[in-house]
């Protein structure tokens, strides 16, 4: 009688994962998610402003990737079609928010150290958008900024800036093609440049 073979999860790609997952391996899912959980989980608390919502919706993202995971093509790569489930999820949930003023976006985002990465990430003023912001006293000015961008440029600006994705893997994510990509993240930097020059220094 031939024995299972063991799998060692943590060496498989993320697509293996996904159909080891449809095959009813226990602890692939799992494996996902923690190999996404500190990444995808900073996007959405950027995304969202809040970090019990991005709880929120990156428990749904994985559940909709448990039900969807069937129909997933394993020839395709996970990761623009994880973060495309993501960003919509993310985006019904800044809906929400909208509909409920008395829920703050101006939530702390993360801890100190997470806080410089994002900061660092960010550009410094409409005339150098290249430049990283120095120093953790600025956070709280950068996320009033990012705050209040359109969903589209916050989108480009949280893939492409925070998520250091390529323009390929954005547009696969937003569905869009790549030119509109570079012609967003554009438009999207130089009205964070607008907007920082309007925002109070803390």
């Amino acid at each position: 009688m031939a024995h299972p073979v063991s799998i060692d999860l943590q060496t498989e790609s993320d697509e293996r994962l996904v159909k080891h997952h449809v095959d009813g391996q226990a602890g692939a899912i799992d494996e996902l998610i923690r190999r996404y959980r500190d990444e995808l989980f900073g996007y959405l608390v950027r995304f969202t402003g809040s970090r019990a919502l991005a709880e929120d919706v990156f428990q749904e993202t994985f559940l909709q990737i448990h039900l969807s995971a069937a129909s997933f093509d394993v020839d395709r790569r996970l990761k623009p079609w994880l973060y495309t489930i993501a960003t919509n999820k993310a985006r019904d949930a800044r809906r929400w928010l909208r509909r409920r003023p008395s829920v703050s976006l101006d939530t702390p985002v993360g801890g100190s150290d997470d806080a410089v990465a994002m900061v660092d990430l960010m550009p410094a003023n409409g005339n150098d958008p290249q430049g990283p912001l120095q120093g953790a006293e600025q956070t709280n000015r950068v996320r009033a900024v990012v705050d209040r961008l359109g969903d589209a440029q916050r989108e480009i600006l949280l893939l492409t800036y925070f998520q250091r994705m390529s323009y390929a893997q954005v547009a696969d994510i937003l569905n869009i093609p790549v030119g509109t990509v570079k012609s967003r993240l554009h438009g999207a930097v130089r009205a964070f440049g607008e907007l920082w020059g309007e925002e109070p220094e803390q």
